[in-house]
């Protein structure tokens, strides 16, 4: 299938969309049914997600939207996520991996033990991109979009000790970061790795958007952060952009700031570190053998 050349053209089309119950993730829903594509609504079971659908389909058309409950701090719930999603049947076009927090407090972690930033922001996405593997491939053309984050520059290097403790900071803003730096290393591994077989990834930062992503951040901080941020129609944008703009076919692995190319950090670009994360994020979700401990 040609890759889509113009608003309106993206009939026939799958998106799955993760954190699309409110903010840059279902603006971008929007867009895309708008444009004609199928969207799935991946979010965490509640009104929210279902008042997202609702409103896509009042707009566009009961088959344009549908809701894929998933829980991204439970890799257990991941899984059936993906389980259900491939037993529909449907092609995949675009899986979009947009759910994240910023701001987790000192202690949390996840369902499974890792540190909960960490967690929902990279490797539920790394699980679920994984074990929708093989869909992807079979629908090819097709593209995994990884929402980053400036942010990912803040860091000097990932602890992978770390990401199997509570978070340790009091804003968690340096956990957030890693986990930046975390997806966008996963989508340069990943185009190394999925080389030719027709899904290409890419890497973006959205802008610095008034959302709930920032709502485990503490007041007054949360405040005075906010009111500074760009909209969520702005934010998604360069997301709509790296999932559909046919300029960007044929290329995979790099990183977009406002709907650009653009260089991420150092560290951003180190492969020795993606290779090293991708393998530690296969222990971690039991799809491959622990990898030698320490940090990089």
């Amino acid at each position: 299938m040609a890759e889509p050349t113009s608003a309106g053209d993206l009939a026939g089309r799958v998106f799955l969309i993760t954190g699309a119950s409110s903010g840059i993730g279902r603006i971008a829903a929007g867009v895309l049914a708008e444009r004609g594509a199928r969207v799935v609504l991946a979010c965490r079971p509640g009104a929210k997600g279902e008042e997202a659908v609702a409103a896509i389909r009042a707009r566009h058309g009961a088959e344009r939207a549908e809701l894929l409950p998933v829980d991204l701090r439970d890799l257990a719930s991941v899984r059936a996520a993906a389980a259900a999603f491939l037993q529909r049947g449907l092609p995949l076009h675009g899986l979009i991996n947009n759910a994240g927090l910023a701001g987790a407090s000192v202690g949390q972690v996840t369902g499974d033990g890792f540190e909960l930033t960490f967690g929902v922001n990279h490797l539920a996405h790394f699980l679920l991109t994984r074990l929708l593997e093989a869909r992807l491939r079979e629908s090819a053309p097709s593209r995994v979009v990884n929402v980053a984050s400036r942010a990912h520059r803040s860091v000097a290097g990932i602890d992978f000790a770390a990401l199997r403790q509570p978070t340790r900071t009091r804003t968690g803003l340096h956990e957030y970061g890693v986990s930046k730096l975390c997806n966008v290393l996963f989508t340069r591994e990943l185009a190394r790795r999925w080389a030719g077989s027709g899904v290409t990834s890419y890497a973006l930062h959205p802008g610095v958007v008034a959302t709930d992503i920032w709502r485990r951040v503490p007041q007054p901080l949360r405040w005075l952060m906010t009111r500074f941020m760009i909209s969520p129609e702005d934010g998604a944008r360069t997301m709509v952009y790296c999932a559909t703009a046919p300029e960007l076919a044929g290329t995979s692995g790099r990183y977009y700031d406002e709907s650009r190319e653009a260089r991420p950090s150092r560290l951003g670009e180190d492969d020795a570190l993606a290779a090293r994360l991708w393998d530690e994020s296969e222990a971690m979700t039991g799809l491959g053998a622990a990898p030698a401990a320490g940090a990089l």
